[in-house]
């Protein structure tokens, strides 16, 4: 989550300076760090319908009562702790290093503390779903992490009071018919992780970038659309092929020889359109202009206005491929799910990425993977999960490879929790799904062609936190 009222103030003078903070995120191997990200759906008990910002209805549930109890509990206000406000709205907690924030149209998301092992994620995600049940079982609300919303209507969703969505919401039907789906009915769980170097950076983009497609296939979890099933097992991932393109997806430029720091500074300020500035407590709407273009003086609403690296750093975070590059690396391609999937998503990059036998073995394994291979995969996904083709069998094939691969990363970790068990474990439901068990997505199915008799409503009972 962004707060834009810390932002550097410090002023742009040079794309090199721009590829200078971005490689200030470069760390030593012993400081590398998991975060871990995730998204879920509140719903009022009565009658599953989306809690709005404010009491409406005659219903003791809203979001703005939940967040205000939330920060009461969280004890005495400081820099680092307590309300984030939006013209006076609680839109958010500071919790330390971690923080709760709304998405959209309510979606709650935690914003996890850089925590130095697996063992650390889970706690930190049991501790938070703890936190939540007291306050939200008081309001009747409760709350499901899916990857897409499974009854509601776009039009039945509400918009929380944040300028910055505001903004989106107005631009988004101009770039694509999905867009406000895809704030509004989708969540996600990501895993945010370091890297060393500029070439230690390129490796892990690039590797998951091309892994993307099947990280989106196992854990697919968003099969219903308005209470019925969409013909998707990821109608998330589908949202994202026509959700403002110019910043989505897997762009070519990664894959450029030479990619890095200032390549990716100058694709970011010439072909990712802004979408506003913050200043003195507002956003301000300019979106579809070019950064460059308020470098070089030239935004006709903003005359005189200096830009800062602060004003940049709020750039990226408006850039949404499926592999998102900040000081930090972000994987954006999974629905999310259950608390052991959720987990497990962050075990598999961790095991991919952060050994180097690993990530030597998963290059080596997408070595034959090309650019339009991986377009191609994002594209089929969605609808066919681990059943897409690939090579001489399916993704499952390949996926059986790559969790192995994990696995294989996370035991030469050793990082060992009270039991003496490794970070290994994680990967157990990833396990049971390359070896031909159901996704989520195709859980659900099942039980909505079985047990619910066709009654997609009672996903949220059994999916509920």
């Amino acid at each position: 989550m962004s707060n834009p009222g810390d932002a550097d103030s410090t002023p742009i003078t040079s794309v090199r300076q721009l590829a200078d903070h971005i490689a200030g995120g470069c760390k030593p191997r012993e400081r590398f760090l998991i975060g871990t990200e995730h998204e879920k759906f509140g719903f009022r008990l009565p009658d599953l319908t989306p809690p709005p910002y404010l009491p409406a209805d005659g219903h003791p549930g809203a979001i703005r009562d939940l967040l205000e109890n939330l920060a009461r509990n969280a004890g005495e206000p400081s820099t680092d702790h307590g309300p984030i406000l939006d013209h006076g709205n609680v839109i958010g907690i500071r919790q330390g290093d971690a923080a709760i924030s709304l998405e959209p149209a309510g979606q709650l998301e935690l914003s996890g503390a850089p925590v130095a092992t697996l063992h650390d994620t889970k706690t930190e995600l049991e501790a938070h779903f703890a936190q939540l049940r007291c306050p939200s079982r008081d309001l009747r609300i409760g709350f499901a992490p899916l990857g897409f919303h499974p009854l509601a209507s776009r039009a039945a969703m509400p918009w929380m009071p944040k300028g910055r969505y505001a903004i989106m919401r107005r631009y988004m039907p101009k770039v694509g018919t999905l867009g406000l789906d895809m704030m509004t009915r989708t969540c996600t769980v990501q895993v945010n992780l370091d890297y060393g170097s500029e070439t230690d950076m390129r490796r892990k983009l690039r590797v998951g970038l091309l892994l993307q497609p099947l990280a989106t296939a196992l854990f697919a979890n968003s099969p219903f659309t308005e209470g019925r099933p969409n013909g998707f097992l990821s109608y998330r991932a589908h949202a994202w092929t026509d959700t403002d393109n110019q910043r989505s997806g897997i762009p070519a430029v990664f894959f450029e020889d030479g990619f890095g720091f200032e390549r990716y500074a100058e694709w970011l300020i010439d072909d990712v359109p802004m979408y506003f500035l913050y200043r003195d407590g507002a956003y301000i709407d300019v979106a579809g202009q070019s950064f460059r273009a308020f470098m070089n003086g030239r935004l006709h609403n903003l005359a005189g206005t200096v830009p800062t690296i602060g004003d940049f750093a709020n750039h990226m975070t408006t850039s949404f491929t499926d592999v998102r590059l900040k000081r930090y690396l972000e994987t954006r391609g999974a629905d999310a799910g259950s608390a052991e999937m959720m987990v497990a998503q962050s075990a598999l990059w961790v095991g991919l990425l952060y050994d180097d036998a690993a990530l030597a073995a998963a290059e080596a394994l997408v070595r034959g993977i090309g650019y339009e291979d991986a377009l191609a995969l994002r594209a089929a996904v969605p609808r066919q999960g681990l059943d897409t083709p690939f090579r001489a069998g399916t993704l499952r094939d390949l996926a059986r490879e790559v969790v192995a691969i994990a696995r294989d990363g996370l035991r030469a970790r050793g990082r060992l929790d009270a039991t003496g068990t490794d970070e290994s474990a994680y990967l157990a439901p990833l396990e049971t799904i390359a070896a031909g068990g159901p996704t989520q997505a195709e859980y659900w199915l099942a039980r909505y062609r079985g047990d619910w008799h066709g009654d997609a409503r009672r996903i949220f009972a059994e999916a509920a936190i």
